[in-house]
């Protein structure tokens, strides 16, 4: 009898310490996972190192954190249970075998970009200084000297939960009631990790593709082979069979679906981006003027009130709209760290779609699902074809999803923005409405009193105008200041003075290319016509900006001859008449006019230096006869002048017309 108990005993002791070695081995594991993301990962973010990835390094750990807790909580509430404890221990598996495959497949996936970080990070002596101290500070009892020492911890423990299982499963006699639940339990995380696995390799496959995509050209050139271009030919003439219907194709319905949703997903997000920054575009461009910093003459009254209501929307309100647009609308930002995750699991959708596509053409091109024989090639792109088909089918409707829920929060958000900030305005437009003397009145009396005041003053304009044009000017005259006279004397140098003509009354373009002039103004006259013929639009030069203006509007303008000395001038100018600077009113017979000669001088307003036999070369200030106003073929840019007994060509723009003496007599009327 001694020796058939033993045996039981010596099998249930064990059971019983492997079920304890779960329990423990589980509790450390925890602990170690609780220092990795709230000591270790919480003192490296406070250090702020921008050189240091840490969403790559410690992936989902904190989803890994919260299941793990739980789970764990489960295994200690069963610990005290004796009859039932192996079946809970099942069940409890069987529970979280979903959640733990997801948490563990998404960090297994990127465990070997953390390792990548980790051998960088070593080469880097500042970035491992700053690791060692942090580890140094936070788990000193651990003797860590890497933080892959932590990092491994995660994919060690899904991976031996199916060997603990087992090891409970060996002491467990098969004639337990719990046996077949443990045996359960074992598959099913055995399946786990196989699934794993799986998705780890169509990670790594898609990886592969990604990176191809992001080759520069010297690199793929680098990479064209034989087999590379006959794989290539092969591709583009199974293509061309498709399209041509030599082949029947094979349609992924699902996918097509996904691909679908996914490329709506990716116009809508384009959409929404330019929308919103045109939309924060316009507000800029609406918050240019600045109204509340002119300075008014008025102390009080509506113009006062609407100084400050200005003021406060430029200063106050819509600065507040735009930092809160720029908190919770820089969907940028969101939808960068969105792609970031999703890249992550998925390894760029777009590029992946681009190669499932490719992969898909090859595998229907040869014949998957057939039957027929295949090449170990063929075999290869079937599987890739099959394993990203695989990911993009099992990760796009996360995506999507996530994608719309992040469209819809920013919909939301803008209308919530949009909606608080019609209220505020609103609301302060109000208290300043009712300050005013006409707030309280109802809205029809009000615009009608708009109307009516309206009208007045568009009466008493026209009857101004009416009497401004009618009004003959006073002939009383004033000295002209000097810049008019250079102005006056710029225009005689480049058109003759009889081209020049004063305004009669002032003038307001109206249209394209108009001028608007001021009374008494001078201007040149160019031609007595516009572009459509019309002989009551002249085309004028105001000393420097050229357009057309009123024949009616203008009248010749010259000085009289008994307040003019008579002068010499150079052969470069005609005799003109000239008269008074003063109105004459239209009624009145014009004055007989007498002719003269004023003296002007032209002088080299700058040195030149001759370059050939036909220049000559000048010295600034130094006179000049000009000859002709033109070279020989009739540009003006080149001018013939006499110097010193010299003739020879000189730039006409280094020429300058000056009067002999200074001139008298030169006046504007009043």
């Amino acid at each position: 009898i001694y020796e058939e108990v033993m045996p039981c005993d010596r099998m249930e002791l064990s059971q019983r310490l492997a079920v304890e070695e779960l329990i423990t081995t589980e509790a450390s594991y925890v602990h170690n996972i609780q220092l990795c993301v709230l000591e270790i990962r919480a003192h490296l973010q406070k250090k702020q190192l921008p050189d240091l990835d840490l969403e790559g390094l410690f992936s989902n750990t904190d989803d890994i954190l919260h299941v793990s807790r739980r789970f764990l909580k489960g295994l200690e509430a069963m610990a005290t249970q004796k009859d039932e404890q192996l079946l809970c221990i099942s069940a409890l598996f069987q529970d979280f075998k979903e959640e733990m495959e997801t948490v563990y497949k998404i960090y297994c996936a990127s465990y070997e970009h953390a390792l990548l970080l980790v051998e960088s990070y070593r080469k880097d002596p500042r970035l491992q200084e700053e690791i060692l101290e942090t580890l140094n500070t936070t788990v000193p009892h651990t003797g860590a000297s890497d933080l892959s020492f932590f990092l491994v911890m995660p994919v060690q423990r899904v991976t031996k939960y199916p060997l603990l299982l087992g090891k409970i499963l060996e002491n467990t006699p098969t004639s337990a009631s719990a046996y077949p639940a443990l045996q359960a339990a074992v598959r099913t995380m055995a399946q786990v990790n196989a699934n794993i696995n799986e998705y780890k390799r169509r990670r790594e496959v898609a990886t592969k593709y990604n990176k191809a995509e992001h080759l520069t050209l010297r690199d793929r050139f680098a990479r064209l082979n034989t087999h590379s271009i006959a794989k290539k030919t092969t591709r583009l003439s199974r293509l061309f069979m498709h399209e041509a219907g030599i082949v029947a194709k094979t349609e992924d319905r699902e996918y097509d679906v996904l691909e679908e949703k996914f490329q709506c997903v990716v116009s809508s997000v384009a959409v929404l981006k330019e929308n919103v920054a045109s939309y924060l575009g316009h507000l800029e461009a609406f918050l240019l003027p600045t109204p509340h910093k002119c300075e008014l003459q008025i102390n009080e009254g509506p113009a006062q009130q609407y100084h400050r209501f200005a003021e406060y929307l430029h200063c106050t309100v819509f600065p507040e709209f735009v930092s809160a647009a720029s908190l919770y609308i820089s969907f940028r930002v969101t939808a960068k760290h969105c792609s970031h995750t999703f890249c992550q699991e998925t390894s760029s959708p777009a590029a992946m779609l681009k190669q499932q596509l490719k992969a898909l053409k090859w595998a229907v091109g040869r014949g998957v699902g057939g039957g027929s024989s295949v090449t170990y090639d063929e075999e290869a792109a079937m599987n890739t074809y099959l394993a990203i088909n695989a990911l993009l089918v099992a990760e796009l409707p996360r995506f999507n999803q996530a994608a719309l829920q992040l469209l819809r929060q920013i919909l939301c958000s803008l209308s919530a923005l949009q909606r608080d900030l019609a209220a505020q305005v609103l609301h302060r437009a109000e208290e300043e409405l009712e300050q005013m003397p006409h707030g309280h009145m109802p809205l029809p009396g009000f615009w009608q009193m708009v109307e009516d005041t309206l009208q007045h003053s568009g009466a008493q304009l026209r009857t101004f105008c009416q009497t401004f044009e009618t009004v003959t000017p006073s002939p009383v005259t004033q000295p002209l200041n000097p810049a008019e006279e250079r102005k006056v004397l710029s225009l005689v140098s480049k058109h003759g003075p009889d081209k020049l003509y004063q305004v009669t009354s002032n003038i307001s373009g109206s249209k394209d290319l108009d001028l608007t002039l001021q009374r008494g103004q001078i201007v040149a006259l160019l031609q007595s016509v516009d572009t459509k013929g019309n002989t009551s639009r002249w085309l004028v030069d105001a000393g420097g900006p050229r357009g057309f203006v009123p024949a009616g509007k203008l009248q010749p303008y010259c000085p009289v001859q008994s307040q003019q000395p008579e002068m010499q001038m150079p052969p470069l100018e005609s005799s003109t008449e000239r008269r008074r600077h003063s109105y004459v009113s239209p009624e009145a017979p014009r004055p007989q006019l007498a002719t003269f000669t004023p003296a002007f001088q032209v002088v080299a307003g700058f040195s030149f230096a001759a370059r050939s036999p036909q220049e000559v070369s000048l010295q600034a200030g130094q006179p000049v006869v000009v000859l002709e106003p033109h070279d020989k073929k009739g540009s003006k840019e080149w001018s013939l002048v006499e110097v010193n007994g010299q003739r020879g060509y000189v730039p006409s723009s280094y020429l300058v017309t000056i009067p002999v003496q200074e001139p008298t007599g030169w006046s504007l009327p009043v």
